[in-house]
């Protein structure tokens, strides 16, 4: 018996393509554009991209200044909850901060670490609001879930948007702040 090498290798090349080619459109049409539109239809996202590998959901969001991050969270794992499976969220929040807020995030980021390293959560709403006086036009939020703590300061034309996570690492820093 013998082998001819043009259909064996035109066989593996039709099979390799069916292949990657399933498996590219079942992830855009099934995972990530019913994702997609999940998030882009919550009131306050302006634009979103999607990244998705095997472990991990990276959403790169643009919000509106005055968007609850805690229950956009909330709402991207219960109504994506069959497009994400048991891969992790990770949200990079773009950033559209002013030197107010800036100056307002500093005079209050120690006391939040401090805040944070001894899991009293309660002190990080209070020191926003003394700080509040200082800085009146700026408008500071805090929300909690089992995971992060969710800080939005605004001042009605720009926002910064800063995630806590609850379980520190052991060496670093918060590179989302």
């Amino acid at each position: 018996m013998k082998l001819r090498l043009m259909p064996v290798l035109l066989t593996a090349l039709l099979s390799a393509a069916l292949l990657f080619g399933g498996w590219f459109l079942y992830r855009q049409f099934v995972v990530q554009e019913p994702l997609e539109k999940i998030i882009s239809s919550y009131k306050g996202v302006n634009t979103s991209h999607i990244s998705i590998n095997r472990n991990a959901v990276t959403l790169k969001l643009d919000l509106q200044p005055g968007t609850k991050l805690r229950e956009l969270v909330q709402y991207i794992n219960t109504e994506g909850k069959s497009a994400i499976g048991g891969r992790t969220v990770n949200l990079d929040v773009e950033q559209h901060s002013n030197q107010n807020l800036d100056e307002y995030w500093e005079k209050a980021m120690f006391s939040v670490a401090e805040a944070m390293e001894s899991r009293k959560y309660t002190l990080i709403p209070e020191t926003l609001k003394e700080l509040s006086t200082q800085y009146t036009n700026v408008t500071a939020t805090t929300e909690i879930d089992d995971k992060n703590v969710y800080v939005s300061l605004t001042d009605g034309k720009e926002s910064k948007f800063i995630i806590l996570p609850r379980e520190p690492e052991t060496m670093g820093v918060w590179n989302n702040a």
